[in-house]
């Protein structure tokens, strides 16, 4: 097996990069900064947010609900303080099988 390296992980993320990882515009991470109370970016001296990966993966749940699952914002909030636990393990359980996935179809190509 060929060898891959480790991907690095920031401790902080702009929002620039954080609109790019989700393929959104930077106005719809601002918006839903204000619609959800699970997304509390560190704001530096100068205002710039710098998102933790925790807001990255809630933010990732909150795209899933939104854009995958066809929710509107008022429903995914009502959504998330209802059913946080079972919204995280169903996420956590996607993420599981997308990274299976992809190790897979990396085996099937080496062949």
């Amino acid at each position: 097996m060929p060898y891959k390296e480790k991907k690095v992980e920031k401790l902080y993320y702009s929002i620039g990069e954080v609109s790019e990882m989700l393929e959104v515009p930077v106005s719809t991470v601002r918006f839903w900064e204000n619609e959800f109370d699970i997304l509390k970016p560190y704001k530096n001296k100068k205002g710039n947010r710098l998102f933790t990966p925790e807001d990255i993966r809630n933010l990732r749940i909150i795209h899933r609900l939104l854009r995958d699952q066809g929710m509107t914002i008022a429903g995914a909030r009502k959504h998330l303080s209802h059913k946080w636990e079972e919204t995280e393990y169903k996420y956590e359980i996607g993420e599981s099988l997308q990274k299976i996935r992809t190790l897979l179809i990396d085996m099937r190509d080496s062949i």
